[in-house]
């Protein structure tokens, strides 16, 4: 099988560094306060730019390309239950 990357980097960052943040201020939630809320800071902006990302970016960045209608997901909730879900690159409909 062959790997497709289906994720910018963009995206990757993004997630690496909310990550970072969250794990940046939960550390220092107690005894370092300027660091935390830095690190709230941080996760507010990356927030604010892959809201925006999601509208511009990428193909599979967008939103549009992972919100699905209720009957879709609903499908592909009982195509797992049976053992033949379609594999998606990107976001499944679940």
């Amino acid at each position: 099988m062959s790997s497709v990357k289906v994720w910018d980097p963009f995206v990757r960052l993004f997630h690496w560094g909310l990550a970072a943040s969250f794990a940046i201020a939960w550390i220092t939630a107690d005894d370092w306060e300027t660091l935390h809320h830095w690190a709230g800071y941080a996760a507010a902006a990356l927030i604010g730019m892959r809201l925006v990302w999601g509208l511009i970016g990428s193909r599979y960045a967008r939103f549009t390309q992972f919100i699905k209608s209720p009957a879709t997901t609903i499908g592909y909730l009982s195509d797992i239950i049976r053992g033949r879900e379609r594999r998606y690159i990107g976001h499944n409909p679940a």
